[in-house]
């Protein structure tokens, strides 16, 4: 029986070496698809969330938002996905024509885009109060060297039904995983509204 107990934690241990990781996480954060690239979990009655765009200037509705040009050149592009079944959620970033070769923070936070950048609130929190890879959506990034980027986070917990996120505001450093500043990321520097699908 022993034996056979080895043999099978070595199986499921194999069984997850082959992921490939198309981006840079902090430390302790989950990133991948479930089966077929779809986000596992997810049902009929799910919520499903989507935004981006070409990033523009600050303007009243505009729901892909750049507030610092120098860290996020004109013309750069983001789209994002969340997904959320009854246990699961996979969150998705794709960037384009951003600073080459570049780590970016990114979250996912409790309000929709606005004029400023601290409008989009705070970051989207499963359950506690403090910041994590296991308690927030953190979708860290580092861009290649044409400016592209994707990357993809899955929580082992769903949003709240009348409470998703509403947007993806990406920081001008790459999240800080430990301490009194877990969670920080530096400035917002842009913003993605997200919608219900």
């Amino acid at each position: 029986m022993r034996t056979l107990g080895v043999l099978v934690a070595a199986l499921l241990f194999c069984a997850g070496c082959g992921d490939q990781v198309d981006a840079q996480h902090p430390a302790g954060h989950r990133s991948g698809a479930g089966p077929s690239g779809s986000a596992s979990g997810v049902t009929d009655a799910g919520i499903r969330l989507a935004g981006g765009g070409t990033l523009t200037a600050p303007a009243q509705r505009a729901s892909a938002i750049v507030y610092d040009t120098t860290l996020v050149p004109a013309g750069a592009e983001v789209t994002v996905t969340a997904e959320s079944g009854a246990v699961l959620s996979t969150s998705t970033v794709t960037a384009k024509g951003m600073l080459p070769a570049r780590a970016y923070g990114v979250h996912l936070h409790v309000n929709p885009c606005g004029l400023k950048p601290d409008d989009a609130g705070p970051h989207y929190r499963h359950a506690h109060t403090h910041a994590s890879a296991e308690n927030e959506v953190w979708l860290d990034f580092t861009t290649d060297t044409r400016g592209g980027a994707t990357a993809t986070a899955t929580q082992d917990w769903a949003f709240t039904p009348g409470r998703p996120p509403r947007s993806l505001v990406i920081h001008a450093e790459p999240t800080r995983t430990a301490g009194a500043e877990a969670g920080n990321a530096g400035p917002r520097v842009a913003c993605v509204t997200l919608v219900q699908r």
